[in-house]
C-alpha cells in the first residue's frame, strides 16, 4: 500500500503561483512513476503531469502545445518521499481539484490512463480572475 497525501493548494490571483506537494508512505516510493491528475468544475479528470522514479523522464499534458508548458514543472525528492508541482502564471482555467498519483506505468502513457493504482485524496487550487 502507498498513501498520499496533499497539500499546498489555496486561492490565489491570475499570475500567481503555488507549490503542490504530495507526500508518500508506505510501500517503496521510489520504484513509482508519479505525477498529477486535476478536476475542474464540471469537468472529467484529467491528466496533468507525470515523473519517473529516477526523475530523469518527465510528461505533461499537451506536450507539444503551448498551454501548459513553461507554466508547470513536476520534480521529486527520493529522500523526502515527497514529489511536487511549481505552478507559475496561474489562469482561471486552472481552477481544480489536483491529485497526485502513483503507479508503474511509464511517464509518457499517463496521458491515456483511465485510473492508477493509487490515489490522493486532492487538493483545491482556486484561480480568481
Amino acid at each position: 500500500q502507498v498513501q498520499l497525501v496533499e497539500s499546498g493548494g489555496g486561492l490565489v490571483q491570475a499570475g500567481g503561483s503555488l507549490r503542490l506537494s504530495c507526500a508518500a508512505s508506505g510501500r517503496t516510493f521510489g520504484f513509482y512513476t508519479m505525477g498529477w491528475f486535476r478536476q475542474g468544475p464540471g469537468k472529467e479528470r484529467e491528466f496533468v503531469a507525470a515523473i519517473n522514479w529516477g526523475g530523469s523522464v518527465v510528461y505533461y499534458r499537451d506536450h507539444y502545445t503551448e498551454a501548459m508548458k513553461g507554466r508547470f514543472t513536476i520534480s521529486r525528492d527520493n529522500a523526502r518521499n515527497t514529489v511536487y508541482l511549481q505552478m507559475n502564471n496561474l489562469k482561471p482555467e486552472d481552477t481544480a481539484v489536483y491529485y497526485c498519483a502513483a503507479d508503474q506505468t511509464r511517464p509518457g502513457a499517463w496521458s491515456t490512463l483511465k485510473n492508477v493504482e493509487y490515489w490522493g485524496q486532492g487538493t483545491q487550487v482556486t484561480v480568481s480572475s
